[in-house]
């Protein structure tokens, strides 16, 4: 390997690391996203996220700054800005999740949401940045020549590196790139009224760029360190876990993301119905078939709110709760139905604007009763997405947050019925950045997993808990659960 600056811009922290050529991270630092609302939604404060990652080049150690190689920059797909020749931003550098670009694509009928389809691998959706680009454009306040679309892991390498591109697995999160030619496609752009040329020079994970002299100078890095754009976090993320055709990766964060590996898109009838998202692996050597669920680890953060809990108090409770259920001390008849779309819903519904329900609820219901319920509900949710893939699947490997939550990962076995092989290494995306950055391949072994087994007796129970609760379900009206 390289030595490696890390930098993962996710959607709640930005990670920062120092990988040595051995792949041992020595140097960590965690932050929250800097981000704000403007009079549209949510973007990032681009000035302050620049800010962290220089204050931690600067902070490392003398000898690790002198070693470093690579700077590998992965981060969530969908965000971005119009940054000009001058690396100025135009536009606000907007969050995957923002809907502001919305009624420019709803317009479009059936047809063109077909062929969209059949020309990107993605479902038309207000998340990709195509939307945002048509709305960016629409708004600027003085037209400009030169102009491209960065998503915000660009425009951090631009800053470094004065030059503007675009990386594969990112570039086809857009909505603008064709799939299969691996260009950019002018029938998407005129679908929304965009200008191809805003659209940047396409490059791959290992195609670096070096450092201005000026950056280098300004953080203590050798001027011969090539920065690369390793592509979107839970890609990147499939690359740390070195996953192979026929696994499942379970990519857990603020969302949560299944990832299979394809070694060419899935554009039938059952995939386009699905609404399971296309794209390309960030070594470009394969596809993927991808599906996001918006409510993953964010849901602690709902719980808190609602239950009036602190983070503390949330943990110890999901503890407990934990040994409560292994050792059969949950009474799963006074669980509340608890289905988690709390930032909307997963594939097939795929929309911003799903909502949320708690139902069942009994005058003796406790706040512990709720977040089981959560949890069950967040692990059914995760089956359901998963049986949109139609795969046989060999393993599933689950890296993030949810790697130390033994009850979200016990209940997700025993729903599934299945065996989990979980990382203990805490930053497997950063490990794949710095894999990919350095042209090599990771080891799996390397994330040291364990296997969380499902429990055949734990597994009928809550298939039988599940089935006594349809019930109540289609009393809700359309929900699927």
């Amino acid at each position: 390997m390289k030595a490696t600056v890390t930098i993962d811009i996710g959607t709640t922290r930005i990670k920062l690391g120092y990988f040595d050529a051995r792949g041992n991270q020595l140097a960590s630092e965690k932050q929250l996203t800097p981000n704000t609302t403007d009079a549209w939604g949510v973007v990032y404060d681009v000035d302050t996220l620049l800010a962290l990652i220089v204050r931690f080049l600067k902070n490392l150690d003398e000898g690790h700054r002198r070693s470093v190689e690579r700077v590998a920059i992965a981060g969530v797909g969908e965000s971005g800005g119009l940054v000009g020749p001058d690396l100025q931003l135009r536009s606000p550098m907007i969050l995957w999740h923002d809907q502001r670009g919305a009624a420019l694509i709803e317009r479009l009928g059936r047809e063109d949401r077909e062929r969209a389809y059949r020309l990107t691998g993605l479902p038309v959706n207000a998340n990709y940045s195509l939307s945002k680009i048509a709305w960016a454009v629409e708004h600027l306040e003085h037209r400009a020549a030169g102009l491209k679309w960065l998503n915000v892991s660009e425009f951090v390498a631009a800053v470094m590196t004065g030059e503007r591109w675009a990386e594969l697995s990112l570039a086809s999160r857009t909505m603008a790139l064709d799939l299969r030619e691996r260009v950019w496609s002018k029938s998407m752009c005129e679908m929304v009224g965009v200008d191809p040329e805003v659209l940047p020079e396409l490059c791959s994970a290992r195609q670096g760029r070096r450092l201005t002299a000026d950056f280098a100078q300004r953080v203590g890095l050798p001027t011969e360190v090539t920065v690369h754009v390793v592509g979107h976090d839970h890609m990147v993320g499939a690359v740390g876990a070195d996953l192979r055709p026929g696994e499942i990766l379970n990519s857990t964060g603020t969302t949560e993301g299944v990832l299979l590996l394809r070694d060419a898109p899935s554009l039938d009838e059952n995939s386009y119905k699905a609404m399971l998202a296309n794209g390309i692996a960030c070594d470009a050597s394969a596809y993927t078939l991808f599906a996001s669920i918006p409510t993953g680890g964010s849901a602690f953060a709902t719980l808190q709110r609602m239950l009036g809990m602190s983070e503390s108090m949330l943990e110890t409770c999901v503890s407990a709760l934990s040994e409560r259920y292994l050792s059969g001390g949950i009474n799963l008849s006074a669980i509340p139905i608890v289905v988690p779309r709390f930032r909307g819903s997963p594939p097939p519904e795929k929309s911003s604007t799903a909502r949320g329900v708690i139902a069942n609820l009994s005058s003796d219901v406790s706040a512990e009763d709720i977040v089981f319920g959560c949890f069950l509900g967040l692990a059914i949710q995760f089956r359901k997405v998963v049986e949109l893939f139609r795969a046989g699947t060999s393993v599933t490997k689950v890296i993030g947050p949810a790697s130390e939550n033994r009850l979200w990962l016990h209940l997700k076995a025993d729903v599934l019925g299945a065996d989990l092989s979980v990382s203990k290494f805490p930053e497997v995306v950063s490990r794949g950045a710095q894999a990919l950055a350095s042209a090599e391949r990771t080891d799996w072994a390397a994330c040291r997993p364990t296997v969380v087994e499902a429990d055949p007796k734990r597994h009928r129970d809550l298939e039988e808990w599940h089935q006594g609760i349809q019930p109540t379900i289609q009393s809700l009206g359309a929900l699927t659960w």
